[in-house]
């Protein structure tokens, strides 16, 4: 049976999270379109992407006495880009379609029920509700695999969502984030990922990104520290629209998948044991290894010793196949066959530890010149 870490390997590892931002706007064609124009790149550079809506019970969720203030920001946006259950079953038909995974964000009690009832296989929680605990028992009880992140939580709203989720054996990815919007690069804190890392270590951490200046360095940086799942807000040049700075065309989404293929590229995947040595590698460094020669003419019969080595030998390059060298630790061997002035000392003119392992043996007929 899996453990519940490698559950959250196997979900989130490499997971990018498209959030369709403002709701796209409350209209199913733009939202069709932006849907239809990242999962193209998200396929095209083949990652595994999940594209993420955002679900309010609008009837319940704004105060009836607010309803239609449009002074407040929020209000008013959450009022105009309110879509219906038809219209957020075709969107989540056409990211299925697509080959991506559809996500939610529920932002109360009803909006989880709606994720049940379309069957999607993540849900998110957002900053600014990792300290609603009506909603977070409510997620919970989906037992669905949940990513939380956690711009302007403190370490003991981190620590009190994790263990309840670990309690639950629920798959939680816990995203390093800073809720600003945009983010300027001085303020992303990137170290963040260490300190989630270090105290969460059987959890995927995630990053969720605002910043609007480049696409290709934090993700060099996250990747290289331990990040495995990506968030950005995505939207579309469309319609004389102004793109909100913090989103992501899809051409800079692009960037973004290339440089993830780049940084995992060049990261290498061998974390947990030594790597393999490449055979070029190999060949290169013996190449630069001392090998033994003898300074004189040694007759057959001789031990040398950690003494006397440097009365009989010297070490110098190149190194030839089947000769000792300095990685050899040359002690009480018995010279068995005389050698010439420089000639190399190899395998055949001793007998003694160097030669009593076959394997060291091999690897010493085999390398150099």
């Amino acid at each position: 049976m899996e453990t519940l870490s490698q559950l959250d390997k196997n979900l989130f590892e490499n997971l990018f999270v498209l959030e369709l931002a403002n709701n796209h706007l409350g209209s199913l064609e733009r939202g069709l379109k932006i849907i239809r124009d990242h999962a193209a790149v998200a396929n095209a550079n083949n990652v595994k992407a999940a594209i993420k809506l955002q679900f309010r019970d609008i009837e319940h969720f704004i105060h009836p006495d607010f309803k239609g203030n449009s002074s407040i920001r929020y209000i008013k946006k959450t009022e105009t880009t309110k879509l219906t259950k038809m219209e957020f079953v075709r969107l989540i038909e056409e990211i299925r379609n697509l080959g991506c995974i559809p996500m939610a964000t529920p932002f109360d009690e009803a909006s989880v029920d709606l994720c049940m009832e379309f069957d999607l296989p993540i849900i998110k929680i957002a900053s600014s509700d990792i300290n609603d605990w009506v909603l977070i028992e409510k997620i919970a009880t989906t037992r669905r695999p949940v990513i939380a992140s956690t711009g302007g939580a403190s370490e003991q709203d981190i620590d009190t969502l994790v263990n309840y989720f670990d309690k639950f054996k629920i798959p939680l990815a816990i995203n390093h984030c800073v809720s600003l919007y945009p983010c300027e690069d001085n303020l992303l804190v990137l170290d963040q990922i260490d300190y989630l890392k270090n105290k969460y270590p059987n959890h995927i951490i995630g990053f969720s990104t605002h910043e609007y200046h480049d696409w290709f360095s934090s993700m060099l940086i996250s990747y290289g520290k331990g990040v495995r799942t990506w968030e950005r807000h995505i939207d579309i040049d469309y319609q004389n629209v102004p793109v909100s700075p913090y989103c992501s065309l899809p051409e800079q989404c692009d960037t973004w998948f290339k440089a993830f293929i780049k940084a995992r590229e060049m990261c290498g995947g061998v974390s947990t044991a030594r790597r393999p040595i490449d055979k070029k590698e190999e060949e290169y460094l013996n190449a630069l290894v001392r090998g033994a020669f003898a300074k004189r003419e040694t007759p057959a019969g001789l031990t040398i010793t950690r003494d006397n080595f440097f009365d009989y030998f010297y070490l110098s390059i190149p190194l030839h196949k089947g000769q000792l060298s300095c990685r050899e630790v040359m002690n009480q061997e018995f010279i068995v066959k005389p050698l010439k002035a420089n000639e190399p000392l190899t395998v055949e003119h001793i007998s003694g530890n160097s030669i009593v392992n076959p394997d060291m043996k091999l690897l010493i007929l085999n390398r150099g010149l």
